[in-house]
This record gives structure tokens, C-alpha cells and sequence, in this order.
């Protein structure tokens, strides 16, 4: 059975793969910074997807979430961790950050039905 999460991660690939056959040097310049902005440094790299995951929680990208939500799962964050981070969002978005908690929640339950 698909789900929209697979469809999203096909979606994602197929967009991403035609973005970059434009060689447009800014938009693989911005790609390639927020890759970076990922990778360890002050913070593990673990630590920078939570930290996507809020912000993208608190700036109401469902795609964002689901992305940071793969990654953070991948890196190892449990289930409480993780909702304990989303309440931040929470908090710091206000209600209306609800609905995207919701499909949040959603994804977490779908990504361990995958698993």
C-alpha cells in the first residue's frame, strides 16, 4: 500500500532531481546551503533536525515536517523527545500550529507502521 508519505518522498525525488537539471547556480547554491546547515558543527547533526522539525512545525510546512519527522526518526529520537519538542512549537507558534501537529502526529504513526 502506498502512503502519502511514500508519495511525498517520490514527489520530493522526482522534483528535486528536475530543479537541479535547470543548473541554475543560485538554487544550487541555496540547496547546498541548506544541506550544510545540517551537517555537525556546534551541534550534532541529530540535534539540527529537532531543531528543523520545530521550525518547521512553528512555520506550518506539512512537507517540512514530514521531512525533518524522516530525519529525526533516523537519527534516533523517540517518540517523546520528539512530541516534546513539537509542544515547543506549539507554544511558540500558538494554536494556530494545531492542524500541523495533528499531521505531525499523523506521520510519526505512519513512519512506524513502515517500520
Amino acid at each position: 500500500m502506498t502512503t502519502r508519505l511514500d508519495a511525498f518522498n517520490a514527489y520530493r525525488d522526482k522534483m528535486n532531481a528536475r530543479i537541479f537539471e535547470l543548473d541554475h547556480l543560485g538554487i544550487k547554491r541555496f540547496f547546498n546551503l541548506d544541506t550544510a546547515a545540517y551537517r555537525a558543527g556546534a551541534l550534532d547533526e541529530k540535534t539540527k533536525e529537532l531543531l528543523g522539525l520545530v521550525a518547521s512545525t512553528v512555520l506550518r510546512c506539512n512537507d517540512c515536517i514530514d521531512y525533518h519527522l524522516i530525519q529525526c526518526m533516523e537519527a534516533g529520537w523517540n517518540d517523546e523527545e520528539i512530541v516534546d519538542a513539537l509542544n515547543v512549537a506549539l507554544i511558540v507558534g500558538g494554536s494556530i500550529v494545531i492542524p500541523h501537529l495533528r499531521h505531525a502526529i499523523e506521520t510519526m504513526d505512519l513512519l512506524h507502521e513502515k517500520a
